[in-house]
């Protein structure tokens, strides 16, 4: 792997911690940025333990700086304030402030690729219609278990969570939220499978390079 390549995960590392800090100065509620932000604190140090026994693609990286970023702006305004989605929502003549819609189809477009990237290097299945069918399965967990995690939140917190949940009112929005990650997680396959394909081609001799050093 170049220097540049090997440089990239420690640069997306720096640039998501600035930003990391950066969305908690002046947030809306500090509880509910940290349950915002929560998933990308915890993966942060698994990425950066696991980086030299299991490296993903560049492509994985960018993905996951980029929800983080979106976790982020969630967190600091809440999904249901954030400027950009009032724009939207006004422009759009929208009922709700779309930001969260956002977050969820984001929730399966980047997920997808992870979980591509360890089925085809830790399991034997190739790439075609399996492949792609338990990608999806396995985004539509992601997404159940986030979903129970924002019901539980909101058995503890009461009306003190619903900032993290981002209903804004709609008692179909836990099904919207699915149904987004779901259609997330298509679209990135159809998009991003044959980059992702050739990122694994050249990452796969460079890793057994560096396990053999």
């Amino acid at each position: 792997m170049n220097t540049p390549r090997r440089r990239e995960p420690a640069v997306l590392l720096g640039i998501g911690l600035i930003a990391l800090v950066t969305s908690a100065i002046g947030a809306k509620s500090l509880g509910t940025w940290f349950l915002e932000v929560l998933a990308a604190v915890i993966a942060a140090p698994i990425l950066v333990l696991t980086y030299r026994r299991f490296p993903l693609t560049p492509l994985a990286y960018r993905l996951i700086l980029a929800q983080s970023l979106i976790l982020m702006i969630g967190g600091h305004w809440t999904y249901a304030e954030v400027p950009a989605g009032d724009w939207v929502r006004d422009a759009l003549g929208l009922a709700r402030n779309p930001y969260d819609r956002l977050g969820h189809l984001a929730q399966g477009f980047v997920p997808a690729i992870i979980a591509r990237e360890i089925l085809l290097r830790r399991t034997p299945l190739r790439p075609g219609g399996w492949l792609n069918a338990l990608t999806l399965c396995v985004v539509m967990a992601v997404s159940a278990t986030w979903e129970l995690f924002e019901w539980i939140s909101a058995l503890i917190g009461g009306s003190a969570a619903d900032d993290f949940l981002g209903a804004q009112g709609d008692i179909w929005d836990t099904q919207w939220d699915m149904a987004m990650a779901g259609v997330g997680a298509i679209v990135s396959l159809l998009l991003l499978t044959r980059l992702h394909d050739r990122q694994l081609a050249r990452l796969q001799p460079a890793a057994s390079a560096d396990a053999g050093e």
